[in-house]
């Protein structure tokens, strides 16, 4: 892979001075325990298409009405405009449906089973999970081992740095994994493990290292 190195220098400088932060941040993903795997799935179920700061929101308020425990339909709270989240009918569905098969989930997720063949259970098998939710997920509880989160703001940078050509307008599993495969190579190209190039290029596009 041809680098500009008037560009990957200045990406090295912000890395090495967020890279206490980032690492940090990756710290407080492996803390995450079991027990709050569902709210860490709702919260990726809910981010397609809305703001992260919307379903952050939303997660704070089924939480705190105990959805997990009663079940009630979440659709109202996905709709308030106050946090409003895009496609709410199916995505109350999908939080619905995976509150029902979470104790298969977490069975699975205790296999041991590599960050992949986890990513490829759950996009077969949670309503409303594609690879890049899948990967979020796996990431948020420590689990991605350097699987790549594709969202908008990774591949913006991706393009800006010579990775891809293009964004694509949608994804197949075939597309998916071979621009993963790219950001892979890039990441270990500049010295820079996956997981951080990702919060690192997210911190860039929103001033925040979010999860």
């Amino acid at each position: 892979m041809k680098l500009d190195n008037t560009r990957i220098q200045p990406l090295l400088g912000l890395y090495n001075e967020r890279k206490p932060a980032i690492q940090a941040r990756l710290l407080d993903f492996l803390r995450v325990h079991p027990s709050e795997y569902f709210y860490e799935l709702a919260y990726c179920l809910m981010t397609p298409q809305s703001s992260a700061l919307h379903a952050d929101q939303v997660v704070t308020v089924l939480r705190d009405r105990k959805f997990l425990e009663t079940g009630f339909d979440p659709e109202n709270i996905l709709r308030s405009k106050e946090h409003y989240i895009r496609f709410h009918k199916n995505k109350s569905r999908y939080l619905l449906a995976t509150r029902l098969t979470l104790d298969v989930i977490l069975s699975v997720l205790s296999y041991g089973d590599s960050s992949d063949a986890m990513r490829e259970w759950l996009v077969k098998n949670v309503k409303g999970l594609g690879y890049k939710e899948a990967s979020h997920f796996l990431r948020n509880i420590g689990r991605s081992d350097g699987l790549a989160i594709l969202d908008r703001h990774i591949l913006r940078n991706l393009r800006r740095y010579g990775v891809i050509r293009s964004i694509p307008a949608s994804f197949s599993r075939k597309r998916y994994l071979s621009i993963e495969k790219r950001f892979k190579k890039f990441a270990a190209t500049i010295g820079i493990p996956l997981d951080e190039l990702d919060l690192l290029f997210w911190s860039m596009e929103t001033g925040e290292i979010r999860k």
